[in-house]
């Protein structure tokens, strides 16, 4: 073998040494699990579940039963343990609360708020929504609860305040089909806050009434999260800005996966 013939092959094999690992680096995490809000389920997740996967990310959802801060939590990391790797767990509303508790798990690598509240320890969101009350907190009586403490948004608002950006028939069935909600989820304080350790992305729906969106800046403000704002948006901006959502989702899935 000659010389130059030699030199020329050892220069390709350090060059391929040299480039393989970077881009193993730049493989976006594959897991992404995604948490529902109070007074809804996991199909409203159905629009940005199928954008996530015809981009080849593996998508799990968590049905929680909102029967109490506890039980929705442990549900969520019910299946943060079946994931295989490195996880993007994502919270809407309520949801946001959940993610901040559940998110230090293990598996969990990254945290994404959807016009969501995200609590610090010792803190829950009942009492901070009160701080930077909503269009839905100034709104007597939007709230029911029934004999034994469970919540729901009365049927007849919850078109206007949850889902005004969403189709008529659309919204008259989400406010129809509730899950109903414990009292006490909102009001259970936090003993963990995984946007204190883990890198967090924040999404506030410009149009929000459930959520006041000053109150979501000031969370992803305070976090450090990496904030984005849909402007005109509603609380179900999940649904209706979802391929917004899925490319915020996908960019903290990138990010984090750069930095592994």
């Amino acid at each position: 073998m000659s010389l130059l013939r030699s030199s020329s092959i050892l220069a390709l094999a350090a060059l391929s040494a040299f480039v393989v690992p970077a881009i193993a680096a730049a493989e976006p995490v594959k897991n992404i699990v995604l948490v529902h809000g109070a007074w809804v389920d996991g199909s409203g997740w159905k629009a940005v579940h199928d954008v996530l996967v015809g981009k080849g990310f593996t998508v799990s959802i968590v049905q929680e039963p909102e029967t109490s801060f506890e039980d929705d939590v442990a549900a969520t990391k019910r299946i943060l343990d079946l994931q295989d790797g490195p996880t993007i767990l994502v919270g809407h509303s309520y949801g946001g609360s959940i993610i901040s508790q559940a998110g230090v798990h293990q598996k969990v690598v990254g945290l994404v708020y959807v016009a969501a509240h995200a609590p610090d320890v010792g803190e829950n969101e009942s009492a901070l929504g009160q701080k930077t009350p909503s269009v839905l907190g100034k709104t007597t009586g939007a709230i029911k609860k029934t004999p034994d403490g469970f919540t729901y948004l009365d049927p007849i608002l919850f078109p206007k305040l949850f889902a005004p950006d969403l189709p008529r028939e659309q919204a008259e069935f989400e406010a129809r089909s509730q899950v109903l909600a414990s009292s006490t989820v909102f009001s259970t304080p936090l003993t963990a806050a995984a946007w204190l350790t883990k890198p967090s992305w924040g999404i506030v729906a410009g149009s929000d009434q459930i959520i006041s969106p000053d109150l979501e800046r000031y969370y992803y403000t305070r976090a450090n999260s990496h904030m984005s704002v849909i402007k005109g948006a509603s609380h179900s901006v999940y649904e209706t800005h979802a391929p917004e959502v899925a490319a915020i989702i996908e960019e903290a899935a990138r990010k984090v996966g750069e930095a592994k």
